[in-house]
């Protein structure tokens, strides 16, 4: 701005967003209960069809993956898969979600289960799809009201129609008025300190944060053994944040989750046009915002009735499977993990990742595997994504996971 310009009036900031809200009914009720078991259209939330080169890199970096098996084609090579991989998690970067029935209420992604069967090569087309599997309430919540959960299951192919992972999926919709009234009663009536956000880092504790994010190597090449593996043993941990507006962004960037794909101007606005239930009216810029913003935009995550902005729960499924992937080394592989998200990851929190070891067993078709229970802590000491996992391991004089999946060219 010149020294001739001045700042505009600016618009009245305490004017709220306005979301769209509703209450559950017999006719939704009705409506979901008929389209149970179908198959949805998905175009305008795939976000990714070929693992290009650039594509994984983007992706892994959008996560703050920094193996070199994800980006650097020499050492991929040298490995088991004999050729350059994407992140097993690359597949939420293809199609994650979609906002999908119940016009009028809240929603929150609220667990996760993946399945990796297959790796996903550089160059690799996936297609994905997404069947509706229906619905568990309602039910009513201290938090908003009456409560749905819907259960949708993911499913990605590959050019050569090899299913390459599935990935289960479930998501709380809520009645968005009745969340907000009793989100401010309960503030009010809780006698708890009032959390305090942006939280108020000190310098000393953020260096000491970003040292240990420095510190946390992916194990890369050295082989662990399932031999060598007790249950109760700990596993590596792995450190988020403090989260900022940049990673939010760089997780999009890189194919994150955005439901339907970001537009913007006229692309955008016929969008809204046809479906109102995905934007609101930002109260301070004046625009036309979608109800994803909820993860950059403070109007949008007040009007969920949340204090401040959130990350993505797909977003947080990617750090565990980066801290599986990081602790297994390159020849192991992830089968499955789960994750249920359990408490809100605000804009500059710092999450721990971490897990033990709680079982060990040979499966029926001769794979050495491991069970895990897995963490993530906020800085006040809450789980906000307690989980676990199956890995396949390394055993001696055995050929080793990813070998028995890789690609024969």
């Amino acid at each position: 701005m010149t020294t001739t310009e001045k700042a505009a009036a600016p618009v009245d900031k305490t004017t709220e967003a306005k979301m769209p809200e509703a209450v559950i009914t017999d006719e939704m009720i009705a409506s979901m209960k008929a389209r149970a078991g179908v198959d949805l259209r998905i175009d305008h939330s795939i976000n990714n069809e070929e693992a290009t080169r650039i594509a994984v890199i983007k992706f892994a970096g959008g996560i703050g993956d920094v193996n070199p098996l994800w980006t650097d084609a020499e050492h991929a090579a040298k490995s088991d898969f004999g050729a350059p991989v994407a992140p097993p998690s690359f597949v939420i970067g293809c199609f994650s979600g979609i906002q999908f029935g119940w016009p009028g209420l809240g929603a929150f992604h609220n667990a996760t289960q993946a399945h990796f069967h297959q790796p996903v090569y550089w160059g690799d087309t996936i297609t994905a799809t997404c069947c509706y599997d229906g619905f568990t309430g309602p039910r009513p919540s201290k938090f908003a009201g009456q409560m749905v959960t819907d259960h949708f299951v993911n499913s990605y192919r590959n050019q050569h129609d090899e299913l390459v992972a599935e990935i289960d999926w479930q998501v709380v919709n809520f009645e968005r008025g009745s969340a907000k009234s009793r989100s401010k009663a309960a503030a009010s009536d809780s006698g708890k300190p009032e959390l305090v956000l942006p939280h108020p880092w000190q310098e000393e504790e953020i260096r000491e944060v970003e040292a240990r994010v420095l510190s946390e190597t992916p194990r890369g090449a050295q082989a662990r053994y399932w031999e060598d593996v007790e249950v109760g043993d700990p596993i590596q941990t792995l450190t988020k944040g403090p989260i900022g507006l940049t990673d939010e962004v760089a997780f999009i960037a890189g194919g994150g989750t955005p439901i339907p794909r970001l537009k913007a101007h006229a692309a955008a606005l016929v969008d809204y046009q046809t479906h109102p239930a995905w934007s609101f009216r930002d109260p301070v810029m004046g625009s036309s915002e979608p109800i994803y913003a909820v993860h950059y935009n403070k109007a949008a995550a007040n009007a969920m009735g949340v204090a401040f902005q959130y990350d993505v729960g797909f977003q947080r499924q990617c750090w565990q499977t980066q801290l599986l992937t990081n602790w297994c080394g390159d020849q192991g592989w992830v089968r499955d993990c789960s994750s249920e998200y359990r408490g809100f990851v605000y804009l500059s929190d710092v999450v721990t990742l971490g897990g033990e070891v709680t079982g060990k067993s040979v499966t029926s078709d001769g794979e050495h595997v491991v069970e895990l229970r897995t963490f993530a802590r906020n800085q006040r000491g809450a789980d906000v994504m307690p989980g676990a996992a199956t890995i396949a391991l390394l055993s001696r004089d055995e050929q080793s996971p990813v070998a028995r999946r890789a690609r024969t060219k």
